[in-house]
Formats: C-alpha cells, structure tokens, sequence
C-alpha cells in the first residue's frame, strides 16, 4: 500500500510538472533588466517595447534598472540568471564593448546570452566647432595629418561607443587625435562650441539642435549610408573611408539556454511591436532605423561587434577608468 501511495505521488508530481511545463510561455511577469539609468535611450526604448510586449502576452514585462560599470552590472545578472525566459536584458552596443574594455568580467558575452533581436540602429553625427577650418572629412583628415596630436575630439566618456568610434576613426584614417573624455555628452557639447575640444561623434539626436541653431557644423554620419535627419551630410564611408560604419544600436537577449521556443516568441512579439505605428514614428523620431532582427542574425550582428570592437579596443589600448 505504501508502495503503491508512494508511485502514485510521483505520477501527481510528474503530472504536475508536466502541465506547468505545458503552460504557454508566459505565465508570470517578466523582469526586463536596463543596464543604464532611467531617462537614457536604453531605459526608453526598453519600457516602450515592454509596454507594448505586456498587452500583447498578458503578463507584466517590469523594467528595472541596474546600472554602474559600463553597464556590466546588469549584464552579469541577466547572465547569471535562471535560463527561462523570466529575465531578459536591453541590450546596447555597450555590450561587446565592455567585454574588451573591462577585465575580469564573470560573464562571457560571446557565450552567456541568447539574442533575441535586435530593435533599432542609431548611428552617430561627428560635429565639429564652426572656427575649426576642415568643412569635410577629407580636409579633416589632411589638417590632422599634418598637425599631428593637435585636433582634441570629444566623448561622453572612457570606452564609450562615442569614445570607440573616434578611436576606430584615427585606426581607419591613420590620423593622430587627443581623446579628451567628459562624465556624458552635455559637458562635451558645451566645451565643443567653445573650441576647447574640435570635433566629436555622438547620437545624432542629441546634437540635432546644435547643427539647427548653427552652433555646430556637421562633417559626417557614422552609419554606411546617409540618415534622413541630416540627407545633406555624406557617410564617413561615401566620405572616403572605405567600409567605414560604426553605430549604436538596442536589442534584447536572455540568458544562454532560454528555450528555443520562448526566443521565437519574444522575438515574434518584439517585431510586432516595433510595426506598431506609434512605436515606429517615436523610435524614427529619435534616429533610429528600424530593423527587427531575428535571433539568428542578432547573434551574428553580437559576434561581429565583439570581434570589431575587440580590434579597436586592443589597437588603442582603451581600458576602463
């Protein structure tokens, strides 16, 4: 009898187990960890599409923000965290960065994460001081070629994808500029039109009022092709930089060994949402383009930044402060 009482709580069990593991995906609210501080693009764009992502699979998708060292903080705790689906992580093009600029990370971002999607792209504008002479990429690259270690550029600070794509530029150009970083882009702007600092590569957003009000001439756009917010301004790749193409980007990725069918899901849903047409104008409003990527290609996009950024990091020898 007690045998048989014994086996019969161990098919209730596995019964139990069984239908919960039945139960479609998902069934409890889903932490979504931004790596960065409230009101910066990563926080936006995340609680826009987990707005959106709640409505349409019935569960509450509830940003939290973990923020410090680069965003790494955050990473590690979606890395580390239960591979179910429950927690998922914004990721940003800090992501691959941060895995060559900061040492002895106790996550691999090659291997701990499975990629969702990524959202949008977002290049960036290099704006430089209206007194500095150069009024084209190519003037800019002969003036810093022949005044070696006098053209200062800007950033919003240590290895920073602002920070990395001046970097990649003085790699790609054989230039030789002064990287002087500031604690976020505001600072920088304000040293950038008073001529203490003479170029600089940051969201085209953010320095669209600069280039409206005059106070800033844009060279160039950091994506391969020309943005529609600036169609007057060349690519540093039409510009004469061949290949050339550096910009952010925003994304979402889960734990390694999320199930394959919880990934379909959420990338499904997330591509949805990024047709919605009020999402779509708000997301084209701030610079973005629009892409929806699949899960295969957002892990391909993660290696080839990872493998990109890994140069640039390693040529000018960038660690985090």
């Amino acid at each position: 009898m007690t045998r048989f009482l014994a086996t019969l709580c161990a098919c209730f069990l596995g019964l139990l187990s069984w239908c919960a593991a039945a139960q479609p995906y998902p069934v409890k609210p889903v932490r979504v960890i931004v790596a960065f501080a409230p009101g910066t693009t990563s926080d936006i764009v995340g609680r826009l599409v987990s707005e959106r992502l709640a409505q349409s699979m019935g569960q509450p998708f509830v940003v939290e923000n973990r923020t410090g060292a680069g965003g790494t903080i955050g990473a590690e705790f979606v890395a580390k965290s239960p591979p179910d689906g429950y927690t998922l992580l914004v990721s940003t093009a800090a992501l691959p960065v941060s895995a060559w600029v900061f040492q002895n990370l106790k996550y691999d971002t090659g291997k701990d994460f499975a990629s969702i999607t990524v959202m949008t792209l977002s290049p960036l504008a290099l704006a430089a001081n209206l007194q500095f002479p150069p009024r084209t990429v190519a003037e800019l690259i002969d003036y810093a070629k022949a005044n070696p270690g006098k053209v200062s550029f800007g950033s919003a600070g240590v290895g920073t994808s602002h920070h990395l794509t001046g970097e990649k530029f003085k790699i790609d150009t054989g230039i030789d500029m002064q990287h002087v970083p500031y604690k976020g882009s505001g600072p920088a702007h304000v040293d950038l039109m008073g001529g203490q600092i003479q170029i600089m590569f940051d969201n085209i957003v953010a320095l669209m009022p600069h280039f409206k009000a005059g106070k800033l001439r844009p060279l160039a756009v950091s994506s391969a092709r020309r943005h529609p917010l600036l169609p007057e301004v060349p690519s540093i790749a039409e510009a004469g930089v061949r290949d050339f193409e550096a910009v952010a980007w925003f994304g979402f990725v889960a734990p390694a060994g999320t199930p394959p069918d919880v990934v379909a899901r959420l990338n499904a849903e997330i591509v949805k949402a990024l047709a919605i047409p009020e999402v779509r104008q708000r997301l084209l409003d701030a610079g973005s383009e629009i892409v929806g990527m699949t899960p295969e290609a957002a892990d391909r996009h993660l290696q080839r930044e990872l493998a990109k950024w890994g140069a640039v990091v390693k040529a000018a020898n960038v660690k985090a402060n």
